[in-house]
């Protein structure tokens, strides 16, 4: 037998054992993912919003300097730019002067340097709050010098540590704070959905009287009422429960919506005349149906709960001092006079509007990759 006719005989062969092997079938959260891929913008504002987070965990090893220590001789330093001597990085120096009339202090830039290292002790702390060390990711080289890239504020202290440790406290009230408005959106939407009629109704009356009421003043309201002596710890768990009782409308909406549509679905019939409790057709057959909606709409509400921290916090409703978060940090750059002196100090605001940018792409991308009509 020739080689064509070998060829032509084996093909139907090939075929037929690709078909018995089995058709390769792509599950929903595959799909979802594959749609989500082609997103560049969605799925580079992912890996940065994991890379905030991390920062956020790891804010001890990441921050050269300990964020509370103050220093008269470094106040409002400017920024120092980080140079190359080959491959070793290092900042220029900045010498205090005042004005003899004015004693205005001004930083001058002198020629001499402090070279940066990587890996090197500092202050102690503990690592995931479980091991202790004092070892950072980078320092000067010499002991007892500082280095400040993102400049310092009205107390000599590092503005580049601060930010970092602002993140923790700013992130994850907004990740806590969406976590309990889930919950509370998915319970009572289900509820509202699921069983309809008065339980409906008051759900709904409940969920506009909320949505009818002015947010800020409700935020001003609830965070005044709070004690002044509270410790800052109470004040963040506060602080959190009041944006996630306010912010779980909108979920609540989306999730009743949902499963109103559902209610009358072939598999949520079939699961009741199968014998299946409430209980395990809402949790195994609704609420997973609908899993990527609500993914995508946590996802959107993480920067509503940020902006609701930050904007507290600026106002001095919120987090106080000695607590360090994203807002806290902005209270110092509220006068026209210390803004002019120290523009640097805006650049919590400036993470701020970084990270909610990325977290409402990650969110749009999320929103058209569960989307099964998207193109």
């Amino acid at each position: 037998m020739s080689a064509e006719n070998k060829q032509e005989a084996a093909a139907p062969a090939v075929n037929m054992a690709n078909l018995r092997g089995g058709i390769e079938y792509a599950s929903q959260w595959q799909l979802m993912w594959a749609r989500f891929r082609k997103h560049k913008l969605a799925y580079w504002s992912m890996m940065f919003v994991f890379f905030l987070y991390g920062v956020a965990v790891f804010a001890e090893f990441l921050s050269p300097f300990d964020p509370e220590d103050p220093s008269s001789r470094t106040v409002y330093q400017p920024p120092q730019m980080i140079h190359f001597d080959g491959i070793k990085p290092y900042v220029t120096k900045f010498k205090l002067t005042r004005d003899p009339v004015t004693l205005k202090p001004t930083y001058v830039d002198s020629d001499e340097r402090t070279y940066i290292r990587f890996f090197v002790p500092g202050f102690e702390y503990k690592m995931l709050g479980v091991y202790p060390t004092n070892i950072h990711l980078f320092g000067p080289t010499e002991a007892g010098e500082k280095i400040f890239p993102f400049g310092s504020d009205r107390l000599g202290r590092d503005m580049f540590s601060r930010v970092i440790y602002g993140a923790r406290f700013t992130l994850s009230m907004g990740l806590i704070g969406v976590i309990l408005s889930t919950v509370l959106g998915i319970t009572l939407g289900g509820i509202s959905g699921y069983y309809g009629g008065k339980i409906d109704w008051a759900i709904q009356r409940l969920v506009e009287f909320i949505l009818s009421l002015p947010t800020i003043p409700i935020w001003l309201a609830m965070a005044a009422a709070m004690p002044r002596n509270w410790p800052p710890h109470l004040v963040y768990i506060s602080v959190t429960v009041i944006i996630s009782l306010i912010g779980w409308t909108h979920l609540a909406r989306v999730v009743r919506g949902k499963f109103l549509a559902m209610r009358g679905e072939v598999f949520v019939i079939a699961a009741k005349l199968d014998g299946c409790s409430e209980g395990r057709v809402i949790f195994r057959h609704m609420l997973p149906s609908m899993a990527s909606h609500v993914i995508a709409a946590v996802t959107l509400a993480i920067p509503t709960m940020i902006l609701a921290e930050t904007t507290l916090s600026f106002l001095g409703l919120g987090l106080q001092p000695p607590a360090i978060s994203w807002g806290v940090l902005l209270k110092d750059a509220q006068k026209i006079s210390v803004i002019s002196a120290a523009p640097w100090l805006f650049l919590p605001g400036a993470a701020t509007v970084l990270a909610v940018l990325a977290m409402n792409f990650f969110g749009d991308g999320l929103r058209d990759a569960a989307d099964p009509y998207s193109h």
